[in-house]
């Protein structure tokens, strides 16, 4: 299939029929132009540079690893990646590896999610056509705005915050259980879903990530405090 005129091409490389068919028609639906491939010699015959805005990659691609060709991709291309994999043990490596996905999803998953994590990395690589329409699922702090659809932080004036997806997933958590505090265990078990390998450190580290970028003075918060040997509060008010 062709893209049409300024809209990202995305490439699938899957070497499920069933699935290529279905995850084509999907960013077909979504408004995304698509090709798809179903080894690793079918994405290189594609040119090169291939002509495609973003890949979608099967880690665990018959006789191949798809981490094969996201490395390929990454010391060749800035062209983003999304992975997707059914293999838990392999996620450390796939985090780990500076070579590897922008962002990844476990089998089965949400079609709309996988639509959504494409239009969030797309943003960040600058393809401003990736924005969609909101709906007005929105949850208001402070000056901010996460939008639930779109899996946006928007600030005051309506620009895009960007987020990691682990940053996401914790403020989307926090925002839709506020005034409560949230144990790290708690935060753990949320991001461990699909992330097993999270440690506490983690939290440390995303929290700050986040006070960065929804504080006003990210040492002094107001929104998402520290109750000491409990955990964590957020507040969508300042008080």
């Amino acid at each position: 299939m062709q893209a049409g005129k300024g809209e990202p091409t995305i490439a699938i490389v899957d070497d499920d029929p069933h699935v290529r068919e279905t995850l084509s028609a999907l960013m077909v639906e979504s408004g995304f132009g698509v090709v798809t491939c179903a080894d690793i010699p079918s994405f290189h015959a594609l040119g090169d540079p291939p002509p495609v805005d973003l890949v979608v990659i099967d880690l665990r691609l018959s006789g191949e690893s798809g981490l094969t060709l996201a490395m390929h991709i990454r010391e060749r291309y800035e062209i983003p990646i999304v992975m997707l994999t059914g293999v838990g043990n392999e996620i450390d490596r796939i985090i780990g590896l500076e070579t590897s996905a922008d962002d990844y999803l476990i089998k089965p998953f949400n079609p709309r999610e996988l639509v959504a994590r494409i239009r969030a990395v797309l943003r960040r690589y600058g393809h401003s056509s990736a924005k969609p329409a909101t709906n007005g699922q929105t949850i208001a702090f402070g000056a901010k705005k996460l939008d639930l659809e779109s899996r946006r932080l928007l600030d005051g004036e309506n620009e895009e915050i960007p987020l990691t997806n682990a940053e996401y997933r914790l403020l989307e958590f926090f925002a839709k259980n506020p005034e409560r505090v949230i144990t790290r265990p708690e935060l753990l078990e949320e991001l461990g879903s699909d992330m097993e390998r999270y440690v506490d450190r983690t939290i440390d580290v995303l929290i700050l990530r986040l006070r960065r970028k929804i504080e006003p003075v990210p040492s002094k918060p107001v929104h998402l405090q520290t109750r000491r040997t409990r955990g964590y509060v957020f507040q969508l008010s300042p008080g």
